[in-house]
């Protein structure tokens, strides 16, 4: 319990102290001129950003329906999408309480589906979601070797407490082969990943580019990848500030853009991520609750 409460403590003086530089670099380059720059985005970015921010969270939702699809799981699509904005909804707005994966397995076990299953294919998909960041990184790192950028170079584990854990252990490595034996269902995953990617980095090279600094498409993505690696790191609760700073710096580093326009696309996207995430609300309660679901509704 000390080492939970001085890891929550790190994670919140982390997030503080990144979202203080945040702001002393916004208000450097002026609050009057970043207004005026976000006024002057054309409505129709923020109309297709929002699109494009739903349609990568559909996506995420879908690819973990396809890694319990293949893993023998039937489980409805209407489900997946419950339980993955309600994950979602809890990582925004009850960072600090309940994760989201540690949301999303709670749902899926109150709806009778394999414990281990599910504790996998959770596991599996953040892999997959990483694999994925991880094959766009290296466009991330073409300006510092081609010289593409004006700018200057910026710099579960799964535990068991009883007599049983040998059995789980096994159950676990047996889940997780289900979907080495099913190589489609990996397969198929990663395609949606990148789906979700190639969304996601549409978001932000709409936002730059409303405030007039958009660099290339493969650039963007890149760079955005880069910026997911840094917020793995555990300093902060949910990436919170770390994102924004990150992106801040490694967009004026790498790929050229102002540092006003880096940290106002950072936080218009994490304000999208945000309200995205809203339809979770009406299905994080029944969690919450404790109470149990309807006797018809589990697979």
């Amino acid at each position: 319990m000390q080492k939970k409460h001085i890891n929550r403590l790190l994670r919140t003086t982390g997030t503080i102290a990144a979202f203080g530089l945040l702001l002393y670099q916004l208000r450097r380059q002026g609050w009057s001129e970043i207004l005026e720059s976000v006024a002057a985005i054309p409505p129709w970015r923020f109309a297709a950003a929002i699109v494009l921010i739903l349609v990568s969270r559909l996506v995420v939702a879908v690819r973990w329906h396809v890694l319990l699809q293949t893993a023998g799981q039937p489980i409805r699509l209407s489900d997946s999408l419950r339980i993955t904005f309600s994950g979602l909804f809890a990582s925004n707005f009850l960072p600090t309480t309940i994760g989201g994966d540690v949301v999303r397995l709670a749902m899926a076990l109150r709806m009778g589906y394999d414990n281990v299953v599910a504790t996998a294919s959770l596991v599996v998909d953040r892999l997959v979601g990483v694999a994925g960041m991880a094959t766009a990184a290296p466009l991330g790192l073409i300006p510092l070797f081609g010289g593409l950028s004006s700018g200057p170079v910026a710099a579960g584990a799964f535990g068991a407490f009883s007599s049983r854990v040998g059995n789980i252990r096994a159950r676990l490595w047996e889940a997780l082969h289900l979907w080495m034996r099913s190589p489609r269902g990996l397969l198929l995953a990663f395609a949606w990943t990148w789906a979700h990617q190639l969304a996601l980095f549409g978001v932000v090279w709409l936002m730059l580019g409303g405030l007039g600094e958009p660099p290339p498409f493969w650039l963007v993505g890149g760079l955005w990848s880069l910026t997911y690696f840094v917020t793995l790191l555990p300093v902060s609760i949910n990436g919170l500030g770390l994102q924004e700073l990150s992106m801040t710096a490694i967009f004026t580093g790498l790929g050229g853009v102002s540092v006003g326009a880096a940290a106002t696309a950072a936080l218009l996207v994490r304000t999208l991520q945000t309200l995205a995430s809203l339809p979770g609300a009406l299905f994080l309660p029944d969690i919450l609750s404790g109470g149990r679901p309807p006797e018809g509704e589990a697979p």
